[in-house]
């Protein structure tokens, strides 16, 4: 029969509860469309990284339903009861242990081992922090299984050597314990690279035409690459010359080019001089070797004709072309040979050493050692499993809370994996903060939430440390909230953060902001047009007072009295103002006789007024924070979120916390700095009020409005 699952509702939708080790062990047969999340990112999570590591068993990064299931399912098939997953301790007792299988045996098996090797071979329960420790220790052996050799594994200095020999020719690969060590792979690589070079080695030896100049060949040859491009291109330049005795001129370089190098500061190794000929060139000229050569390459051809020309042709001052095509034919067969070579990672090593390699008991010398480490296959597979069934008892439940359900987040008892500590700024605590590894890229999705976010750059000084979170401001206003304010941002550690603004996605932050939004925004264009016409006035003011001085100095250089010319009066304007101030009078004693009335009804004109003003600000509030989630959240940041988990207005106040005096404070309202208020103003428009009521209330204004 299918396991029946009950459910609750939260963020405005039905997520699965999980009570009991039924529950989670019959995860599989939940639709994953109940299912809140489907994957999310192994980083940026306040969880236990080593359990997501062994959770994500293809190591990409992520974690996924099926990896989940497949977790649960392997830690509940080895305790005796899986409702143990639920309650989550962090010891398992051995008692609880499932002994029945062989894999269950194998770790019962590795925690005596461990809890001996601890000196707790009386301890009834083991941790986490248990078979970490041991782990560490079991790693750090030279013989961990992990097929691995190390030269801590023998005090044999011949395999040791070896060992040396292979690290420094083939490279190894990393112990457990972090050093670098040597597998069978490695192994057989290195013998056969062996094997491969003496055998092209070998050829040379059977075959004496290949090194003419035996050891020093290789030298000669080394030599005769550095030229022989270059002395190709002289003989061509030869043979060009020889065919047309007119090229001569252009072949050697023409004139301008000396003068181009002559204005420059010459080294030998310009590669302007490297370009010219090697030597002047004529029709039937041979290539001198003591002098007349290009000065860039004197000090190869020295080297060419000190271990090329002198040890196979002997002593001589010119090559001629055929020269140069027997020394190129006497060491074409060591080019070749050279060109072929096997093996090349192990010539360091010597040909002594090397031949004493190729025994076949040097190889044989390193199976008792392999032997040795593949008996500690099972001992380390059986911590290794350990270590993962301590993992998963003590994080499993907290990890599906977070992933099949989000109860930890809605429950609000503690924070959800996701949220990596409190942001304090503009008197307020928000919880709400989700770590971001590219701000640009996460905002061009995240508003999608509806929330108002506050991207921040936070530093920590004195380690260098920086991260950038996402924080979502879920009460309050954004009045104060602007690009480069700073606050602090506590980890879910403690640990204290600089906080520094840097992105703001706007949206609405609660009902109340969306109430006062239009008369803000009255207020604000009223205080910018008053600064606007305070400034332009400012402009005029110094432009007239400019303009007199400027008058008077001209008056008093020609000795005439300056008199402003009349102001002219523009009809039109009068005209249009008169209009302007008609329409305005008339639409005010309009609205006045409108609201007045209204009578007894007056107070509903004035709700209507204000519902008139603040309505559709509150109602796209409204919608918008109806529309508040999770999903567009935590998908920018490598989820894949399966449902649209919503933050309502009550839930969202209980994110971000306003500033509010402790209960039994006591506040001293004298301030002494305090503007010093004068209440005949009030006086004055109180009795203004009271007498307007009073003319309303007997009638007297009626003559207004006839």
């Amino acid at each position: 029969m299918a396991h029946a699952f009950s459910f609750f509702r939260a963020g405005g939708f039905n997520q699965v509860r999980l009570a009991s080790g039924a529950d989670l062990l019959n995860l599989d047969q939940l639709d994953q469309k109940l299912w809140v999340a489907l994957a999310c990112p192994t980083q940026g999570l306040v969880f236990d990284a080593r359990t997501l590591q062994l959770i994500d068993s293809d190591n990409d990064g992520r974690i996924r339903a099926n990896e989940l299931i497949a977790a649960i399912k392997w830690a509940g098939s080895l305790l005796q009861n899986a409702d143990l997953l639920v309650q989550a301790p962090n010891t398992l007792a051995l008692a609880a242990i499932n002994t029945s299988t062989e894999a269950g045996k194998l770790i019962a098996h590795a925690a005596h081992t461990v809890l001996m090797g601890l000196g707790k071979s009386s301890a009834d329960s083991i941790s986490v922090a248990d078979s970490t420790e041991a782990l560490k220790a079991f790693n750090a052996m030279a013989f961990n299984g992990d097929g691995v050799i190390t030269t801590e594994a023998t005090d044999d200095s011949r395999i040791k050597a070896l060992i040396v020999d292979i690290l420094a020719t083939v490279g190894g690969v990393e112990d457990r314990s972090g050093k670098q060590g040597i597998n069978a792979d490695k192994v057989a690589e290195f013998f056969k690279a062996v094997t491969d070079y003496l055998a092209w080695y070998d050829k040379a030896v059977q075959d004496p035409a290949l090194l003419p100049l035996k050891d020093d060949t290789a030298g000669a040859s080394t030599a005769l690459s550095a030229v022989r491009s270059k002395i190709d291109d002289y003989f061509v330049r030869v043979q060009l010359a020889a065919f047309d005795q007119r090229a001569i001129n252009a072949l050697n370089r023409e004139e301008k080019e000396y003068y181009a190098l002559a204005a420059q500061d010459l080294v030998l190794s310009n590669d302007d001089i490297r370009r010219l000929p090697l030597a002047h060139v004529n029709a039937v000229a041979a290539l001198p070797l003591k002098s007349g050569l290009n000065p860039s390459w004197q000090v190869a051809m020295e080297s060419f004709d000190a271990k090329v020309v002198r040890p196979l042709l002997g002593e001589r001052d010119k090559l001629t072309a055929a020269d140069w095509d027997e020394i190129k034919m006497r060491l074409a067969g060591f080019e070749t040979w050279e060109s072929s070579k096997a093996g090349a990672v192990v010539e360091k090593l010597g040909q002594e050493r090397l031949r004493a390699l190729v025994i076949p008991a040097e190889a044989q010398s390193l199976v008792p050692l392999f032997e040795l480490e593949q008996a500690q296959v099972t001992t380390a597979s059986g911590i290794a499993s350990l270590e993962r069934l301590l993992r998963y008892v003590r994080d499993l439940y907290k990890l599906t809370r977070n992933f099949v359900n989000f109860q930890q987040f809605y429950q609000h008892e503690e924070p959800a994996i996701f949220q990596v500590g409190t942001l304090y700024l503009d008197q307020r605590s928000t919880e709400l903060c989700l770590r971001v590894e590219d701000a640009g890229k996460h905002a061009s999705m995240a508003p999608l939430s509806r929330a108002y976010l506050v991207y921040c750059d936070c530093v920590r000084k004195s380690t260098s440390e920086k991260i950038t979170i996402a924080a979502a401001f879920t009460n309050g206003d954004a009045d104060n909230l602007m690009v480069g304010r700073n606050g602090i941002f506590y980890d879910r550690d403690g640990k204290d953060w600089d906080a520094t603004i840097t992105k703001l996605v706007e949206n609405p932050i609660s009902l109340r902001e969306a109430f006062w939004s239009p008369y803000k925004k009255v207020v604000r264009f009223i205080e910018d047009q008053i600064a606007k016409r305070a400034a332009a006035s400012d402009v005029a003011s110094d432009a007239l007072l400019t303009g007199a001085v400027s008058s008077l100095g001209t008056a008093a250089t020609s000795g005439a009295t300056a008199v402003p010319p009349p102001k002219k009066i523009d009809i039109g304007v009068v005209a249009a103002l008169g209009v302007a101030v008609g329409g305005i009078t008339a639409a005010l004693g309009a609205l006045l006789e409108t609201f007045f009335g209204l009578g007894m009804w007056m107070p509903l004109g004035v709700l209507g007024l204000i519902l008139v003003i603040s309505g559709p600000s509150l109602l796209i509030a409204w919608l918008k924070l109806r529309q508040r989630n999770m999903g567009p959240l935590l998908d920018a940041n490598g989820w894949a979120l399966n449902a649209s988990a919503r933050i309502n207005v009550p839930f969202g106040a209980s994110l971000t916390q306003l500033a509010v005096l402790p209960k039994g404070s006591r506040v001293n309202l004298a301030d002494p700095f305090a503007e010093k208020k004068s209440h005949w103003k009030m006086y004055v428009l109180l009795i203004l009020v009271i007498a307007a009521m009073w003319a309303w209330w007997t009638g007297r204004l009626d003559v207004l409005f006839r």
